[in-house]
C-alpha cells in the first residue's frame, strides 16, 4: 500500500515537474511581453503542485528523501512522467496545444481527487484545481486565437495538433495506479477521465477550425521508467547544480 502510493505520488508530481521544466523555457522567449509573466506563472503553479506531491512522496516512502532529493537526485529511469510533458516544445503552438491537453487532463484529475480519501492528498488537489482551471483557460484562448485566425496560424496549429496527439493517450494509461489506491478512495483511475477530457479538448478543437488528427498512439511508456531521448538533456540541465554541489545549502 505505501509503494503504491508512493509511486502514485511520484508519477503525478513527476508530470508536473518536468511539464514547469518545459514552460520555464519560454521565459524571455514568448510572443509577446504579457506572455512571458503568463507563462512564468504557469510554469510556478506547476512547480509548486510537484512540491507538494513529492514532499508527501517523500514522507509516504519513509526512507528520509525530501522533494528536492527527488527532483535533483534521481535517475532517468525512476522518473514516472508521461513521455507528453517531456519533449520539446519550442514552437508555440505546440506549447499551446501540449498546454491544452495536459491543463484538461489535470483539471479533471484534480477535480476527481478534492474527494480523496487521503485528506492530505485532497488538499494539494483542492489547490491545484483553481490553478489548472486558469491553465485551461488560457490554453483554450491561445488555440482559439491561433486556430481561427489567418491562414497560416491556422495550419501552424493544425501541426501542433498533429504532433501532440499521439502523446495523448499515455495521459489515461493505469497500469501504474495500484487497485488498493483506487478501492480506498485514495487514487483516481485516469482512464475514467477520458471521455470528459477528449470532450472537452474536442470543443475546443471544433471552435478553433481544427480536425481532430487520424493517427495511432505514440509508444509511450513513461510511467514505467521508460522516456524519450529528449528526458535525459532535460535532466542534465534541471540537476546540473544540485550534482554538481551536493548537499550544498544557500
Amino acid at each position: 500500500m505505501t509503494k503504491g502510493l508512493t509511486r502514485y505520488l511520484l508519477a503525478l508530481g513527476d508530470d508536473a515537474l518536468v511539464s514547469s521544466q518545459r514552460m520555464a523555457w519560454w521565459i524571455s522567449r514568448s510572443p509577446q511581453i504579457e506572455e512571458d509573466i503568463a507563462m512564468a506563472n504557469l510554469g510556478l503553479d506547476q512547480l509548486g503542485q510537484a512540491r507538494s506531491l513529492l514532499a508527501y512522496a517523500g514522507e509516504v516512502e519513509g526512507n528520509g528523501r525530501s522533494e528536492d532529493d527527488l527532483a535533483y537526485l534521481r535517475d532517468e529511469r525512476d522518473f514516472l512522467n508521461v513521455c507528453l510533458v517531456e519533449r520539446e516544445q519550442k514552437d508555440f503552438g505546440v506549447a499551446m496545444v501540449r498546454l491544452l491537453m495536459f491543463s484538461a487532463w489535470q483539471h479533471e484529475l484534480y477535480a476527481a481527487l478534492t474527494g480523496s480519501t487521503d485528506l492530505t492528498l485532497a488538499g494539494v488537489a483542492g489547490k491545484a484545481v483553481k490553478e489548472t482551471a486558469y491553465h485551461l483557460d488560457h490554453a483554450e484562448h491561445w488555440v482559439l486565437r491561433l486556430g481561427d485566425g489567418t491562414e497560416e496560424s491556422h495550419l501552424r496549429m493544425q501541426a501542433a495538433l498533429d504532433a501532440e496527439w499521439p502523446w495523448l493517450a499515455e495521459l489515461f494509461d493505469n497500469s501504474f495506479v495500484n487497485e488498493d489506491l483506487l478501492l480506498q478512495g485514495i487514487a483516481i483511475d485516469p482512464a475514467s477521465l477520458r471521455e470528459s477530457v477528449e470532450g472537452r479538448i474536442a470543443g475546443v478543437i471544433g471552435r478553433a477550425t481544427l480536425a481532430r488528427p487520424d493517427v495511432a498512439d505514440a509508444l509511450s511508456r513513461g510511467r514505467e521508467g521508460r522516456h524519450t531521448e529528449q528526458m535525459g538533456y532535460l535532466l542534465a540541465e534541471m540537476q546540473h547544480l544540485a550534482r554538481s554541489h551536493p548537499e550544498v545549502t544557500w
